[in-house]
């Protein structure tokens, strides 16, 4: 009987190791036809893109990063780029970077990792002056310099920042807490049940995982980077339909916590579950997003977002769009932005027409015009 058991195991696991290394293959190929529809598929299944090597050549492709795109910024010399005005909070954030991973680093190697990731972010920031950085984009950035190296990662980052997170680099995070708004409504079409539970607790709850493409909460290297192979290969309104999925996989443990008690509530769905069951989570998401696409949401989540929105551009667009067209898109936004500032100052301050800093000026009502 256990002669049995262990033959039969021997050839589970040798079975495992074949459909590893055909899928290898199979990404391999697909890496070196630039077939990104087998890469998104590939990046969805058990295992996601394997290995860091595969990652390497499948990450630029799912970004839709180009020779022409890494050429043309390396024609900047970005250290000679007037200071951008958010490298001071940059390094301090550096300064606390890779703590969960990579394992074993000695002192100095850990010093050098530092330093390039200071330059790969600076170098971003510089090169696009517009952009505001956010505590915990260093932990977005560690990801893919781990996986790219120093020089593939900047161009990844530069798209990954203009094309898929640049709504968290606005002036504020307005448009941030818009994409959390979205959590709601998606739970009402997917659990109505669980949604009216959680009832008026806010979706703040979501803005840390959400902001930083999870980077900040999952502490498990081989876990983020399986998990960036899913969130690069489709589009960024994925990343709200992700948490939305971690929430109704706590289904029972949330429904067992009084509907009044908001402060338990928050506190446990601030804190991700562990251990992590990525592909079920994976699997989950697919299957929310496919019956409550973004534009069946209840509600006007979806219409609230703006036009310019990353989370309203396709993953197909987004991997053949340009960073000029990007940052038209941002400066679109960021002029939204400003609009809707000025119009909450108008409503809760009266006109005056000579005005100091916290008054309504009649230069501002110009502006709304």
């Amino acid at each position: 009987m256990t002669g049995t058991s262990c033959k039969e195991g021997d050839v589970a696991l040798q079975t495992r190791q074949f459909d590893s290394a055909s899928k290898h293959d199979k990404i391999s190929s697909a890496c070196r036809e630039g077939n990104v529809d087998a890469l998104v598929s590939f990046a969805g299944s058990e295992g996601g893109l394997l290995d860091d090597h595969l990652r390497a050549t499948a990450w630029p492709l799912l970004l839709g990063c180009t020779i022409d795109d890494g050429r043309s910024l390396d024609k900047v010399e970005w250290r000679s780029l007037p200071q951008h005005q958010d490298e001071e909070q940059v390094q301090k954030d550096v300064d606390r970077a890779f703590v969960y991973y990579p394992v074993n680093e000695t002192e100095h190697a850990l010093a050098h990792r530092k330093t390039a990731l200071l330059d790969l972010i600076v170098h971003v920031l510089r090169v696009n002056p517009m952009l505001h950085y956010f505590q915990g984009f260093h932990d977005i950035a560690q990801v893919l310099l781990l996986v790219l190296g120093k020089d593939a990662a900047f161009p990844a980052v530069s798209r990954l920042s203009l094309l898929r997170i640049r709504d968290y680099m606005l002036i504020s995070l307005g448009p941030a807490e818009k994409h959390l708004q979205l959590i709601p409504a998606i739970l009402q079409c997917a659990d109505a049940q669980l949604a009216n539970h959680l009832g008026s607790t806010p979706p703040y709850f979501a803005l840390s995982a959400v902001l930083t493409l999870y980077a900040h909460d999952i502490q498990e290297y081989a876990d983020i980077a399986r998990l960036y192979d899913f969130i690069l290969a489709h589009e960024p309104v994925m990343t709200i339909y992700l948490f939305a999925a971690l929430v109704t996989s706590r289904r029972e443990e949330l429904l067992e916590i009084p509907a009044e008690d908001h402060d338990m509530l928050l506190f446990t769905l601030s804190k991700l579950p562990q251990p992590l069951d990525l592909q079920a989570l994976i699997d989950s998401c697919l299957q929310i997003y496919r019956s409550c696409p973004p534009e069946r949401l209840p509600g006007r989540a979806w219409s609230d977002i703006s036009s310019d929105s990353v989370l309203k551009t396709s993953a197909e667009k987004l991997r053949t769009q340009s960073l000029e067209e990007a940052r038209r898109s941002f400066a679109r936004q960021s002029q939204q932005l400003t609009r809707q500032q000025l119009a909450t100052k108008l409503r809760s301050k009266p006109m005056v027409k000579d005005c100091g800093v916290t008054d309504v000026c009649e230069e501002d009502v110009k502006t709304l015009i």
